[in-house]
C-alpha cells in the first residue's frame, strides 16, 4: 500500500477506495472513491468530494433501499447501483483498530453541521483502499456537544433478520457506548478542529474504477 510519494502510507492527494462488504456475504456493496488527506500510524483521513460517483445497494428493481418497509428491508432482493454523491462532501476520519469512523458534514457555504459516528468493523487495508462492514447503529454529534443515537430501528431489524447475532450485537452496542464516552469527554477527533479543515482546491474528483469490487488481499488493519 505504498503511497505515491514512496512512503509506506498513502500520500495526501492519493485516490483510494473506501468500501463496505455486505453483512454475512463478504461481497462489496458500497464503494466510495476518496482522496487521502492524511495517512499516519494514528489516523487515516479521507475526503469524499461532492459529485463523486459511488456504488450503493439498491433494491432489485433499482429503487432506494430505504423505500422498502423496515420488516423486509434486509431480506428483499438487492443489487448494486451507481449514483453521484449529492450535496456537500464528507470528511472521514478513522483510527486503526477502532470499531467506528467519524464523518464530518457541512451545509453549503462550509457551515459545519455535525459529526457522525459510523459504527463498523475495524477497517482492513489493502493496496487500493480500505474495507469494512457496517454495523447499522450510529451516533450524531453536534457542535454544542449534544448527541443522539441513530438507526436503532435498523440495528434491531438487522438482528431480527439474522444479519447479526446476539454476541456481535452486544459488541456493537458496547462499541457505541465507548464512542459516547469519547464524546462526553470531548476527546479525539471532536476536539481536534477538523471542522475548520478545507480540501485542496487543486484536487480532482476521483473516478470510480471498473473493477471497484475486486477482491483484496486481506491484511492487518
Amino acid at each position: 500500500m505504498t503511497g505515491s510519494d514512496g512512503s509506506p502510507h498513502w500520500a495526501p492527494g492519493d485516490h483510494i477506495l473506501w468500501r463496505y462488504r455486505g453483512n454475512g456475504t463478504g461481497a462489496v456493496h458500497i464503494c466510495r472513491p476518496v482522496t487521502v488527506v492524511r495517512d499516519t500510524a494514528d489516523l487515516l483521513a479521507v475526503w469524499m468530494a461532492p459529485g463523486t460517483e459511488c456504488v450503493r445497494p439498491v433494491l432489485a428493481d433499482g429503487s432506494p433501499v430505504h423505500e422498502e418497509p423496515l420488516a423486509t428491508r434486509y431480506t428483499a432482493p438487492r443489487t448494486t447501483g451507481r449514483a453521484r454523491w449529492s450535496g456537500t462532501g464528507v470528511l472521514k476520519l478513522a483510527r486503526p483498530g477502532e470499531p467506528w469512523s467519524v464523518w464530518l458534514f457541512w451545509e453549503r457555504g462550509w457551515r459545519f453541521r455535525s459529526w457522525y459516528v459510523n459504527l463498523e468493523e475495524p477497517r482492513t487495508r489493502w493496496s487500493g483502499g480500505v474495507d469494512s462492514e457496517d454495523h447499522f447503529l450510529d451516533i450524531s454529534v453536534y457542535p454544542d456537544r449534544t448527541w443522539v443515537w441513530r438507526d436503532e430501528d435498523e440495528f434491531a431489524q438487522a438482528q431480527r433478520s439474522g444479519l447479526m447475532g446476539p454476541e456481535q450485537a452486544a459488541r456493537v452496542r458496547a462499541a457505541g457506548e465507548l464512542a459516547v464516552e469519547r464524546v462526553r469527554a470531548w476527546g479525539t477527533p471532536f476536539r481536534d478542529g477538523w471542522e475548520h479543515w478545507r480540501p485542496d482546491p487543486a484536487w480532482r474528483v476521483p473516478e470510480l474504477p471498473a473493477d471497484w469490487d475486486r477482491t483484496s488481499a486481506h491484511t492487518a488493519p
